[in-house]
């Protein structure tokens, strides 16, 4: 199996450093800007402004907010540390109540807290034991779309013409995206693929987002008018659709 590369790297957390890094989508494709923050308070800010979109990427996000909460905490005691990680989960939780994928991230950091006190480990241990589990939340949403590109692109074969809406990309993503994977892994095996993306009104995440991703991985793409859809259909220039699903 040829993987393809991790190339956009939408949300990092580096632990040394004790910051979150992510790439603000609302200036893409005009600007490739990376905000950082030491803060999960601008982290919150960053997802209800929607720098940070996209299911999982949000939950993601909100994983790496409690490990700044952890890691930049005063408390020297485990109480205290409950209380302001208990903080922070609601300050998160108040960014986008739809989004489902910020209370499951928060909901797991927060049985790793409770297992924690249960357990009476340490201060120390306890920030330890948030910030690997938002480590680990962060590398299973790259594997599970690793493994969606990998199953995914069996289904796609050589010469096809893919219709995709919105962005399920990378960018919704912690890497390689949903829908967008199984196209990333199509043409890392060779296959000769054409992506049809819509503008995806009114935000365009369509053409701002999608067709973005796939230029820069030297893809082709080309983007039409949500109302073309029907068209190109009836035509049979499409050959799959690969969307995203929530």
């Amino acid at each position: 199996m040829v993987e393809p590369k991790l190339v956009i790297k939408p949300i990092e957390f580096d632990e040394q450093r004790g910051i979150v890094k992510w790439l603000d989508v609302r200036l893409v494709p005009w600007e490739e800007v990376y905000r950082e923050t030491t803060d999960y308070n601008r982290v919150a800010k960053a997802i209800k402004d929607m720098e940070i979109r996209g299911a999982p990427a949000i939950g993601v996000a909100a994983a790496f907010g409690m490990a700044l909460a952890a890691l930049w905490s005063k408390a020297e005691t485990v109480e205290k540390l409950v209380e302001e990680l208990g903080k922070a989960k609601k300050v998160l939780e108040s960014t986008r109540p739809t989004a489902y994928n910020l209370f499951w991230a928060l909901n797991r950091i927060w049985k790793k807290v409770e297992e924690g006190v249960q357990r009476k480990v340490s201060v120390e241990e306890l920030r330890r034991m948030v910030v690997e589990e938002a480590k680990k939340i962060y590398l299973e949403d790259i594997e599970t779309n690793r493994k969606i590109g990998e199953i995914g692109s069996k289904l796609v074969e050589d010469g096809d013409t893919i219709l995709t809406h919105c962005n399920a990309g990378a960018l919704a993503t912690a890497g390689f995206g949903t829908a967008l994977a199984v196209i990333r892994y199509a043409v890392a095996e060779g296959k000769k693929i054409r992506v049809i993306a819509t503008e995806t009104r009114p935000l365009l995440q369509g053409a701002r987002l999608t067709i973005w991703e796939l230029v820069k991985e030297g893809i082709d793409v080309t983007l039409i008018t949500d109302n073309m859809v029907g068209y190109i259909m009836s035509k049979d220039i499409v050959s799959k659709v690969i969307v995203g699903a929530d």
